[in-house]
């Protein structure tokens, strides 16, 4: 479900020993905010990982300003530093993966021969004997689902 997801990320992004912790404070922070979840937007997968990164966005930074202290009293902010980067691609990928598992399994296939395997709608249709309608519906549908998770995901606030 939703919770091994934020899990899996949090694990991924800070280790074993943090992740439960940190997985418990993106639920609670999702409990405060859930006036600010919009359905028509995205799903709520998206948006609760969308949360969750930038719980472990703040998580990472932290570590680094303990880190390194001494060397920035100047204090210069980055706007969108290493950790930011790494934890929205983790995110997307693993959010694309989770959406992709919601898809029954010919449009999950048709969707993955069309961007994994850059093959053409005509291709695709050929390959798994399906009408060049059937592939192009499948597709459209799987990329509306898959939107719909990268749309949460966008829509989440800190």
């Amino acid at each position: 479900g939703h919770s091994s997801l934020v899990y899996s990320f949090c694990r991924r992004m800070l280790g074993t020993d943090r992740a439960a912790d940190a997985t418990q404070e993106v639920f609670v922070a999702a409990w405060r905010s859930a006036h600010s979840y919009r359905p028509e937007v995205g799903t709520i997968a998206g948006w609760l990982l969308g949360i969750a990164r930038f719980k472990v966005i703040d998580i990472l930074r932290a570590d680094g300003r303990r880190q390194v202290l001494a060397s920035t009293a100047a204090g210069v902010a980055e706007a969108a530093g290493p950790e930011e980067s790494l934890a929205v691609g983790v995110a997307e990928r693993m959010l694309l993966s989770d959406a992709l598992s919601t898809l029954p399994e010919r449009s999950r296939d048709v969707v993955r021969l069309a961007f994994v395997g850059d093959l053409t709608h005509a291709q695709i249709a050929e390959q798994c004997n399906l009408p060049l309608g059937t592939v192009k519906s499948d597709i459209r549908r799987g990329l509306s689902k898959l939107r719909r998770h990268l749309e949460g995901f966008d829509d989440a606030q800190r």
